[in-house]
């Protein structure tokens, strides 16, 4: 996973300067975290949804750090797929897959919105109120999480500004997903 995720970053980082690197490779600041510790607070975020300050704790660095790592790492497993407990082989790629698998199986299926909170968005960005929350008073982004009646993840995704609701921030896509595959959803309470 170490190499198509330093391809992805190289690139991200060369379109965000707009050129080459200017410095040879290894200059700038050290990332406080290796890579085997990004994806392994990623995965324990994803599986046991602990707040992003308790790792940070547990590494020794600061909270931003740990969500600087998540944000980079988590689309290393999710395009590989989420696979289905028992069944080897099966990845689940899209939401539409989920349900589809659900219905077919006669799963039942639980929805949970998880709140990531973010640094405040550029004051040129559009849409920057819609990343403030009432609750928590910060500024969040929204993960949908989907996993089965045991508690095990099936899918993550679905990031939605704070400002929405957990339930809406999920009810268009799951409800059209649910119509098109005759699926049930139960929400987790």
């Amino acid at each position: 996973m170490a190499a198509p995720w330093m391809v992805r970053e190289d690139a991200r980082l060369r379109e965000r300067r707009g050129h080459e690197r200017l410095r040879a490779e290894g200059g700038g600041p050290d990332h406080r975290l290796v890579f085997t510790d990004r994806v392994i607070a990623t995965l324990v975020i994803l599986r046991f949804q602990l707040p992003h300050a308790v790792l940070a704790v547990f590494y020794g660095v600061d909270r931003s750090t740990v969500t600087r790592a998540v944000h980079e790492i988590r689309p290393l497993p999710a395009a590989r797929g989420f696979a289905v407990p028992g069944e080897t082989g099966l990845r689940l790629h899209t939401m539409a897959d989920v349900f589809a698998h659900a219905a077919a199986k006669g799963v039942e299926l639980r929805h949970r919105g998880t709140e990531v909170r973010v640094r405040r968005p550029k004051a040129d960005r559009p849409g920057r109120r819609a990343f403030g929350t009432g609750k928590v008073r910060q500024n969040t982004k929204r993960a949908t999480v989907i996993s089965d009646e045991a508690g095990r993840t099936r899918w993550a995704g679905v990031i939605r500004p704070g400002r929405m609701h957990d339930q809406g921030a999920t009810r268009r896509r799951t409800q059209r997903a649910v119509a098109r595959r005759g699926g049930r959803l139960m929400s987790a309470v």
